[in-house]
């Protein structure tokens, strides 16, 4: 049995919280592994042929709902996805690019 220290449990900063965001992770490209299942109007290819995820013309995610910044597919949603933990060091950075240095606290979504 391993009794190292998670070093990314640690890292995490439990004040970050999704409901304080505007879903930027899902601006991240997904690479779909084989175990995803997704619709496949969600299900795009890269260059090299790896299936992605599909972006809206706006960048962000296809199965956002633009209007709540929620995953219309959460349940399914992919691997990548469900290990992507909030207020990791990920996370984190990818609110400070959208962001800046002024993260909020509170963001009101209708």
């Amino acid at each position: 049995m391993n009794n190292l220290p998670d070093l990314h449990a640690e890292s995490t900063d439990p004040a970050v919280q999704c409901t304080t965001c505007e879903a930027v992770c899902c601006r991240l490209t997904v690479v779909l592994m084989p175990e995803d299942r997704v619709p496949a109007w969600l299900i795009d290819h890269d260059e090299h042929g790896m299936a992605t995820l599909a972006k809206g013309e706006d960048g962000w995610c296809a199965a956002v709902d633009p209007n709540t910044f929620r995953c219309t597919i959460y349940e399914d949603r992919p691997t990548i996805c469900r290990k992507f933990a909030m207020g990791s060091p990920s996370c984190r950075d990818e609110r400070r690019k959208w962001f800046g240095n002024t993260i909020p606290t509170v963001v009101h979504m209708l």
